[in-house]
């Protein structure tokens, strides 16, 4: 399997698991079913497959999760594409199937595995082996998508209509098929003809472009020129953002998929799920005997088939049913498990309205760290601030703020105007307004520290970089 380049499709906002993803934070960055983030779930279930280092795509907003979460996991190797915009899944295929060509080897066929990064499997072994299954048709030409045998009549996805055999384990595509309602779901599922569709796909990196190019030329030209001019940038291989801007944004089932004449289906029964909401994530949650799902510090008494997430704070349930609870430090979300498909309906209110709790998450990452900011006011803020090793924070200037930075663990190295000293734990230091800073992490252990800013501006239009360095401000 080592001439399998994986593939994974990193964007997309989750927002029908708000509150506890958002739009700079989305789930596929969250620990969901496990001890580690679904990204990081989808790169390591790929070691038993022994595949090529992973590619994976993703926008410009979350590239520092992204880098952070593969280095977690020592899988980061400048294996990261940016986005500069979204544009569906199409386009974001075509450019690594071009990158894919500009690097390839000798003997290499460039089959491509393409997956979601915020999916669940259940059964890893039954992924490997629809997997494995699929390879001879890539290497033969074929545009392979995977279907899931259906489990219940579901309204939530699309359907692939399998047609005639190609063997024991692939059909022709005959048919895809948008969300059915669920008297026609009923009918897909006794017939046994039909699965859902999953978004996962195999195929040779030339057989994708050639059908792209045949049925979506504008998408294939502006994708080529998009990667004409491609620079790293840290961990990042960053594109044409012009070129890619003036791309079509389609999805690949609309754009090549539907229409080409090598598409075939492998079926797959992993106990796949895509988590698209809170009860989904309830089916796939382990249970206590009467239905409950509890994460963090809950209490129930007397519940049944309830979903409840605290994420800091002590949450009691008493006589529910059928109910989704969710704490997080800002926003609580408390829905009828039947109607938490709406709660893009809250998303979409929260943007209208102008508020900033559809967007931020608490946590954000950085090249060097990550803040987290843990009380705000009108004149000040408190934070956690966590540098790496051999890290440091861009030299800067506050006009209208002063900051307190007290060291909790670890050793920092300041530099105020021309001074440079040293902060042990449990010592503190005072940055007045004015002052150019830096901030590094001197010891070979993460630094923390808690920041505390005070002033008339604490917005990032008082952040003033007095140097160029390969660090981002604050």
């Amino acid at each position: 399997m080592k001439n399998i380049i994986p593939v994974i499709m990193a964007g997309g906002s989750g927002s029908r698991l708000w509150p506890l993803s958002r739009e700079m934070y989305p789930k596929q960055f969250l620990q969901v079913g496990g001890s580690i983030t679904m990204l990081q779930q989808t790169v390591k279930r790929l070691e038993k497959l022994q595949t090529c280092p992973p590619v994976v795509i993703c926008n410009n907003e979350h590239r520092f999760l992204v880098a952070e979460q593969l280095r977690a996991i020592d899988k980061l190797s400048d294996n990261i594409i940016l986005e500069p915009s979204g544009r569906n899944t199409a386009p974001a295929i075509a450019l690594a199937a071009f990158t894919l060509l500009q690097n390839k080897q000798q003997n290499v066929d460039n089959i491509m595995l393409v997956l979601a990064a915020d999916h669940v499997i259940q059964n890893e072994d039954a992924f490997i082996t629809s997997v494995t299954q699929a390879v001879a048709y890539a290497e033969r030409g074929k545009l392979v998508t995977f279907g899931i045998v259906p489990s219940r009549p579901e309204t939530g996805y699309g359907y692939i209509r399998r047609g005639q055999s190609q063997g024991n384990d692939a059909f022709v595509v005959a048919e895809f098929v948008e969300k059915p309602s669920y008297e026609i779901a009923c009918d897909y599922y006794s017939s046994g003809e039909y699965y859902w569709n999953s978004g996962l796909f195999m195929f040779k990196a030339e057989s994708y472009l050639a059908e792209l190019k045949k049925y979506r030329p504008d998408i294939y030209v502006q994708c080529e020129n998009a990667m004409t001019q491609t620079h790293q940038d840290l961990d990042f291989v960053r594109i044409d953002e012009q070129a890619f801007a003036q791309c079509p944004a389609e999805s690949i089932d609309y754009a090549v998929m539907e229409h080409t004449d090598h598409a075939v289906v492998v079926p797959m029964d992993a106990g796949w799920s895509d988590v698209g909401s809170w009860s989904s994530l309830w089916d796939i949650s382990p249970k206590d005997e009467r239905g409950n799902v509890k994460q963090g510090d809950v209490l129930e008494f007397d519940c049944h088939n309830i979903y409840v997430h605290s994420e800091d704070a002590l949450v009691a349930t008493l006589g529910l049913k059928n109910t989704v609870v969710v704490q997080t430090c800002d926003a609580i979300l408390i829905a009828d498990k039947d109607q938490v498909q709406n709660v893009k309906k809250v998303v979409e209110h929260l943007k209208s309205s102008r508020r900033t709790e559809h967007r931020d998450h608490q946590e954000i990452y950085r090249p060097w760290g990550s803040i987290n900011t843990l009380v705000q006011g009108d004149d000040y803020r408190v934070r956690k601030v966590t540098v790496r090793p051999e890290k440091q924070l861009a030299a800067q200037i506050h006009h209208q703020r002063a900051e307190h930075w007290m060291v909790l663990c670890g050793r920092a190295k300041v530099i105020l105007q021309d001074r440079e000293y040293f902060v042990e734990e449990n010592q503190s230091t005072f940055i007045p307004a004015g002052l150019v800073h830096v901030l590094a992490n001197a010891g070979s252990t993460p630094l923390e520290i808690i920041e505390i800013q005070s002033g008339k501006n604490l917005s990032e239009d008082d952040v003033i970089r007095v140097e160029n360095p390969v660090s981002e401000k604050k």
